[in-house]
């Protein structure tokens, strides 16, 4: 690999497990991945939804870096709207000035929810309207001046916690070029745009204070495994899990059942979900992602595993790790 390797961790509450088990899985994982050579891992904002637990983004930020050394970590991302620009300057400035040049805020504009929940979290239908004005008055809270006159963020002016626009779509594309911002696209779930977002980004971006030259982060699925057999079924399973969540609402199907929704048109979704996907054998995993990266012009990958059980979960991104030459962190004494 020659571009960095970062981990998108959704926080899922298995069944059987609490909140607790979640953020206990997260930890865990997160420590693995510092020690194996990852650069960052995000966690992203989604309510109302029983089988993720990062709703409350920056205090499990704030966890995962107290139980961590040198790992990037942050938000993939904080959907803007649903706050005050001013709460998250202070939530993430405090978080930088507990772990000083390991945090990050990627930044998105969709609701992370239903419209019942939308309500439920005081959110004007509208407010999705000024998310580039809010983009830019968070970002006077961290880097001065303000844009408010008279309002710091306390703590959160001087921080200069670098910001992220995330996207599936060519506005998020066009505003972070036109911001000078990096740009970080969900090729992971919602494939169909990448390259031509990508492009646009590429051929509007607009230097700024933040960054100099385009960054492009591109997510995508990774189920690496010993044996490409042993791959092919986590992914499987994988896909019928998955039917159950977006399809199902929850319902559990029998295993009959998940695969002939995924062989009739209404499984069609699931499966472009899971377009960019690499599946099997480390080194075939990382020529897919070689290939991917290329395909996506990306200068960072945001791995998401798929992989249906914690142990896979977790064996996955060491088989990557190793075969993509990470350089591990040292182990620190004590």
């Amino acid at each position: 690999m020659n571009v960095p390797l970062s981990i998108l961790d959704l926080a899922h509450i298995d069944e059987g497990e609490t909140a607790g088990d979640s953020f206990r899985h997260s930890v865990e994982m997160a420590q693995h991945a510092e020690r194996w050579g990852y650069d960052r891992i995000w966690y992203a904002e989604h309510h109302n939804m029983g089988s993720i637990a990062s709703s409350a983004t920056s205090v499990l930020i704030a966890h995962i870096a107290a139980n961590t050394e040198r790992i990037r970590l942050g938000a993939g991302g904080i959907m803007l709207p649903n706050h005050a620009p001013l709460t998250i300057a202070e939530q993430f400035g405090t978080l930088e000035s507990l772990h000083p040049g390991r945090i990050d805020l990627g930044l998105g504009r969709a609701p992370g929810s239903d419209q019942q929940t939308m309500r439920a979290l005081r959110r004007d239908p509208s407010s999705a309207e000024s998310f580039p004005q809010d983009v830019l008055e968070l970002q006077g809270y961290l880097t001065g001046p303000t844009r408010i006159p008279g309002i710091e963020a306390t703590p959160g002016k001087g921080t200069n916690v670098p910001l992220y626009i995330l996207g599936s779509s060519l506005f998020g594309a066009k505003l972070a070029a036109a911001l000078g911002l990096p740009y970080a696209f969900a090729s992971h779930f919602a494939p169909n745009a990448l390259r031509d977002a990508v492009a646009i980004y590429r051929r509007e971006f607009q230097p700024s204070a933040q960054l100099a030259a385009p960054h492009v982060i591109a997510g995508v699925n990774v189920i690496a495994a010993e044996t490409d057999e042993q791959a092919q079924s986590l992914f499987l399973d994988a896909k019928r899990k998955r039917v159950s969540l977006l399809i199902g609402r929850g319902r559990k199907f029998t295993t009959d059942e998940a695969d002939m929704i995924l062989d009739a048109p209404a499984g069609q979704q699931v499966l472009q979900m899971a377009k960019y996907t690499a599946v099997g054998t480390p080194d075939r995993v990382r020529d897919y992602l070689d290939e991917f990266t290329e395909l996506a012009d990306a200068d960072e990958l945001m791995v998401v595993s798929s992989a249906p059980d914690r142990q896979a979960w977790l064996r996955s991104l060491e088989l990557l790790a190793e075969v993509s030459d990470l350089t591990p962190a040292p182990v620190t004494a004590g």
